[in-house]
């Protein structure tokens, strides 16, 4: 017994059975490949949506970096990177100095996307 009966309970199976038998005559074999394809593409549809899902950037929270402290990964002068827990940040000193690279800096803000720091006096572990 061929599953193809069971598809005629499906609305898709139907017009999948219903298109195929109308112009080609009955044919198992096309069938069988349109189906095959047509859950071959949902799957790989699905599978790229979760990929994308579960590599989506995590934001919507508060940035806690307020006391933080950090290490200049590119002079500031005034604007330049920083490394704050491990993790890249653009940032802009406090009072527009220029601070050198490898210095230990305070965050002590944000400016929109920039993160405001301030040169610390010892060299702190961050």
């Amino acid at each position: 017994m061929s599953a193809l009966p069971a598809l005629r309970h499906f609305p898709a199976g139907t017009c999948l059975i219903s298109f195929y038998s109308a112009a080609n005559g009955f044919n198992y074999m096309e069938s069988t490949f349109l189906v095959g394809f047509a859950a071959a593409i949902l799957a790989a549809v699905s599978l790229l949506t979760l990929a994308l899902w579960r590599h989506k950037k995590a934001s919507g929270g508060e940035v806690r970096l307020i006391g933080e402290l950090g290490r200049v990964e590119t002079k500031l002068d005034p604007e330049g990177t920083i490394i704050v827990g491990g993790e890249m940040w653009r940032a802009i000193s406090n009072d527009g100095a220029s601070i050198g690279v490898d210095a230990s800096v305070r965050v002590v803000g944000m400016k929109g996307h920039l993160i405001l720091v301030e040169i610390c006096p010892n060299r702190l572990r961050y």
